[in-house]
């Protein structure tokens, strides 16, 4: 019993430090969303950039689009959220 009750006591350690709430201001995660959603952008355009100049891998290339259509998809998915959370805001009677 006493070593179920030790993995038992080192899983929970484990898992409490993982699940501990990380202190980061919205700024802050906003603001590295965006710079994520930059560099995805600029390695998208330099892979095709060099997909047309020098013949690399199509399947980079292709990867990489992809990638930035996920991104910018997601942008316009958050951007729509914030705008229809302020529309709401705005019809609240005051």
């Amino acid at each position: 019993m006493n070593v179920n009750t030790n993995l038992v006591a080192q899983n929970y350690a484990a898992g409490k430090t993982a699940a501990a709430p990380v202190e980061d201001s919205g700024a802050n995660l906003a603001m590295g969303a965006a710079q994520d959603f930059m560099a995805t952008l600029q390695a998208s355009e330099s892979a095709a950039m060099a997909a047309m100049t020098t013949g690399t891998d199509p399947h980079s290339l292709v990867n990489a689009l992809a990638q930035t259509e996920l991104a910018v998809q997601t942008a316009v998915t958050v951007r729509d959220k914030v705008v229809e959370a302020y529309q709401e805001i705005l019809r609240m009677p005051v």
